[in-house]
């Protein structure tokens, strides 16, 4: 197969989806390329048990200045915007009233002596504590939200999200998935399962070596993974090894998603949260009973995810059963059943669950978002400076990559603003 146009764009997942969402408003011919068999990326929603699961992004994160938000609603999908359960130990189990406290103020000082370390190693770990008993818990935390431990991360990324961060958490019953993959613009065709081998400067154009045949295009915008970018499954002109080495200083952590089938749903109490066991870094978190619904969400990251990257989702799975059982007896085995569950750093043209900035590194990830000659662009969360690691940051960073693009084809274009700047948050939350 052969075809020329405008723009192709490489990946069909958030950032991929708002860039073309962007390129149809304007007079563009463009195509999205998809390795994987179904659009979304890490954005994904599967269907296990009789419900909707997210097994990738699964909360709409700064719900109230997320754009996805909008959008959901604009497009028929319910927003649940109940306070989530996170925060709480249901019962206290296994995690004492000042235990909670405890773990709680080591991780808000923590965060506090972290401008301190920026200057001088950048190394969020170096802001811990040495022997202090809660730093597995930081350590988890950092897993869950980061997807390394602080050893592995950016003190100065750290602020830079969670100073634009709301905190404020909705959900889409449906699926977050099933909502991002159904706001793909008619007009653009998707072309799935369909990888791209190489990328090849023809000097007015671009060649674009597919599975599925050849495509010559004007420009491109890639939202592949870091991972990816920085390896070897697409042969990239040498010109763009800075992007590759900009891509390498921000690679993916671990982060996995398992479900459970309950058996006995009167053994759990719906809208509830665990933490499995708050004084081990390999923890799970456990999201009990959504929306009512008879299965538990548990959490891995860093740690607890790298199990299932070693030892496969069989590993997560005991993983998560022997802490459950820890808290609430051995009898709750037989209540429990693994229902379907994600491996993102086995996931073939993705390789992980989303980047983190190595200590010293934060900068790279306005390197990774410069376009080369006005005809290469990048998108994807790892390109957006606070909201990176989000839908939403995906999306903000499709939407910018698409108007470079048409601003620089001459194309009609809609100017695109960032909903909000952390300086702003930061304005609004002391005004």
């Amino acid at each position: 197969m052969s075809s020329e146009i405008d723009v192709v764009i490489v990946g069909a997942g958030a950032a991929g989806i708002a860039a073309s969402r962007q390129l149809a408003k304007g007079r563009c011919s463009a195509v999205i390329v998809e390795a994987l068999p179904r659009p979304g990326g890490r954005a994904w929603t599967t269907v296990a048990g009789g419900y909707r699961l997210d097994l990738g992004c699964g909360w709409l994160h700064s719900a109230d200045r997320n754009p996805w938000s909008r959008i959901a609603e604009e497009n028929g999908f319910a927003v649940d915007r109940r306070e989530a359960a996170w925060g709480k130990q249901f019962g206290d189990l296994g995690f004492l009233p000042e235990e909670q406290r405890a773990a709680r103020q080591a991780l808000q000082e923590w965060e506090k002596r972290l401008p301190a370390v920026v200057e001088d190693s950048d190394c969020a770990g170096d802001a811990l504590t040495p022997e202090n008993k809660w730093n597995p818990y930081v350590q988890a935390i950092c897993g869950f939200s980061n997807g390394v431990a602080p050893d592995l991360m950016s003190a100065s990324d750290y602020l830079a999200y969670d100073a634009a961060c709301t905190y404020r958490n909705w959900r889409v019953p449906d699926g977050y998935g099933t909502m991002i993959t159904a706001s793909i613009p008619s007009q653009i065709p998707v072309w799935l399962d369909t990888p791209i081998h190489s990328l090849i400067d023809n000097g007015r154009r671009l060649k674009i070596e597919t599975s599925r045949g050849s495509i010559s295009a004007r420009a491109a915008i890639m939202t592949v993974s870091t991972n990816v970018l920085a390896g070897d499954a697409i042969k990239l002109p040498g010109v763009l090894d800075p992007w590759r080495h900009a891509a390498g200083r921000l690679p993916l952590g671990h982060d996995e998603k398992l479900f459970l089938n309950i058996h006995d749903p009167d053994a759990f109490s719906p809208e509830t949260h665990l933490i499995g066991n708050p004084y081990d870094s390999a923890t799970c978190d456990f999201y009990i009973r959504p929306f009512g619904r008879p299965i538990i969400e548990c959490y891995l990251g860093g740690d607890s995810a790298l199990i299932v990257a070693r030892h496969g989702l069989a590993a997560g799975y005991r993983l998560a059963i022997d802490q459950l059982a820890h808290l609430f007896g051995s009898d709750i085995r037989s209540k429990l059943s693994p229902l379907v569950g994600s491996s993102w750093y086995s996931t073939d043209r993705i390789g992980g669950a989303y980047s983190c900035a190595l200590p010293g590194q934060a900068t790279a990830r306005r390197s990774l978002a410069r376009s080369w000659d006005q005809r290469i662009f990048f998108a994807g969360e790892a390109t957006h400076s606070y909201d990176f690691s989000t839908a939403h940051g995906a999306y903000e960073s499709g939407l910018r990559a698409a108007d470079e693009a048409l601003a620089a084809l001459n194309l009609s274009r809609v100017v695109f603003q960032p909903l909000m700047t952390p300086t702003a948050k930061i304005h609004e939350a002391v005004s």
